[in-house]
C-alpha cells in the first residue's frame, strides 16, 4: 500500500539561529547583539566555512568564543560512517538536536569529489521503490541544518588528506522542492564567496525533483545556474501515477513543459533520472516514447539501476533490457548513459537512504 504525499512538514523545533542560516547582515547584526565587534561576523564565517569548530578558532578569546557559541549551536552528532568503494564512498548517519536522524554519502572520483546530502529527514513523496519515500516524512530541515552536511564532509576530506568537497547533490533523504526556501538559502550559502560562504560554483550543484511544479517555477526566475534533476521513472502517466504519485498532481507533461522552461531560461542542460526496473518500467515501447517526448530537446538521460531496498518486491532490470532501453533512447536522438551506482553495498545508493540505526548491508 502506498503512503500519502504529504507536502508540508510536521511541526518540529528547529535548533537555535546559526550562523549559516543568516546573510552577512544578519551575521554582523547578531555578532553585534552579544556584545562583540561586527568584524567578528567574518571571522567567525571564515572559520565556520573552512570546517573549524568554535574550539579551534584559537584567535578568539575564551570569553567571546563563549558568547559567539550562541550562533553556532552544534547542528549534528555524527553516529557513524560506513564505507566501501575502497574507502571512496563513505556513508554518514547524523543525528539532530530533537534526534532526527537524516544520512549524506561522500564520494570520491577521480576529477571531483561529490557530496549527496539531504534536505528533509524522510521524505512525503512516497514514491515505493523508494526507502525514504516508505518511511514517511518527519520533518523539514532548516538551512544552516542543510549547509551543514556539507561543511562536514568538506571538512573531513581535509582531514582525511582528500581534495575538499567540489560538487553537491540534493539527491539524498527528501523533496528538496518541498522545503523550497531553506533549499534555495542553502545554495546560495554555498555559493557565497568566502568568507560569507562556501565559495562553490553553481554549475557543480544539482537540485533534484520529482516534480513539485510550482516550486519549479520560481526556481526558474531565481537566476541561479545549478543543474536540475527531474526523477521522471515512467514516460506515461497510467505507470508515473504508480511510481511517482506526485504525478496524479501534476502529470507528465506538465512537469516536463515545467523543466524545460528551466532549461530554456537558465541554458542548463535538463538530467532525467530514470530508475529501471524489471518488466515495470523498461519495455523497449517505452523507451521509444520516453525518446519521442524528450527528442530535440537539451536533456540528458541518467539510466540508474534500481538498488534493491528491503520489503522491496520489484528488481533490478536485466543488463540485456538495460542495453537495449539506452540504444532505444540513442536511436531516437536522445543522450543517455547507465549511471555508475555507488554505495549500494552499504545501503547508500539512490532509493536506499532510510537513516537506520543499524546499517543494512546489501551484498
Amino acid at each position: 500500500m502506498s503512503l500519502p504525499l504529504v507536502f508540508e512538514a510536521p511541526k518540529r523545533a528547529f535548533p537555535p539561529r546559526h550562523l549559516a542560516d543568516m546573510t552577512a547582515d544578519e551575521r554582523r547584526e547578531a555578532v553585534v547583539g552579544l556584545g562583540e565587534k561586527a568584524f567578528r561576523a567574518e571571522q567567525l564565517s571564515r572559520g565556520y566555512f573552512a570546517g573549524k569548530t568554535l574550539a579551534d578558532m584559537t584567535e578568539l578569546s575564551a570569553a567571546s568564543r563563549e558568547r559567539l557559541a550562541q550562533v553556532l549551536p552544534p547542528l549534528w552528532t555524527r553516529v557513524r560512517d560506513v564505507s566501501c568503494d575502497d574507502g571512496a564512498t563513505v556513508k554518514s548517519l547524523w543525528r539532530a538536536h530533537d534526534s532526527t536522524l537524516v544520512e549524506s554519502v561522500t564520494m570520491r572520483y577521480k576529477d571531483r569529489t561529490t557530496v549527496c546530502i539531504s534536505s528533509q529527514a524522510g521524505c512525503g513523496m512516497a514514491c515505493p521503490f523508494c526507502a525514504t519515500g516508505q518511511g514517511g516524512l518527519t520533518r523539514n530541515l532548516s538551512t544552516a541544518e542543510i549547509v551543514d552536511q556539507v561543511v562536514r564532509a568538506n571538512a573531513d576530506e581535509l582531514a582525511r588528506g582528500e581534495r575538499g568537497v567540489s560538487n553537491v547533490v540534493f539527491m539524498g533523504m527528501g523533496e528538496p522542492l518541498a522545503n523550497y526556501n531553506r533549499v534555495i538559502a542553502a545554495v546560495r550559502r554555498m555559493v557565497e564567496p568566502s568568507p560569507a560562504g562556501l565559495g562553490m560554483s553553481q554549475r557543480n550543484i544539482v537540485v533534484s525533483t520529482v516534480g513539485v511544479v510550482p516550486a519549479i517555477q520560481k526556481l526558474t526566475e531565481e537566476g541561479l545556474q545549478v543543474t536540475l534533476a527531474l526523477s521522471l521513472h515512467a514516460p506515461d502517466d497510467e505507470l508515473r501515477d504508480t511510481l511517482v504519485p506526485v504525478n496524479t498532481r501534476w502529470p507528465v507533461r506538465e512537469v516536463l513543459r515545467t523543466a524545460m522552461d528551466y532549461t530554456r531560461k537558465t541554458g542548463r542542460r535538463l538530467s532525467i533520472e530514470y530508475a529501471l526496473i524489471k518488466d515495470v518500467n523498461d519495455q523497449p515501447w517505452r523507451a521509444d516514447m520516453l525518446a519521442k517526448k524528450l527528442k530535440g530537446k537539451l536533456v540528458h538521460v541518467n539510466l540508474i539501476p534500481l538498488n534493491p531496498t528491503p520489503g522491496s518486491e520489484w528488481d533490478a532490470s536485466p543488463k540485456e533490457a538495460e542495453r537495449e532501453f539506452v540504444k532505444r533512447l540513442r536511436d531516437g536522438g536522445v543522450n543517455a548513459t547507465v549511471r555508475d551506482t555507488r554505495g549500494r553495498e552499504i545501503a547508500g545508493a539512490c532509493g536506499q537512504l532510510a537513516a537506520l540505526e543499524e546499517p543494512v548491508p546489501f551484498a
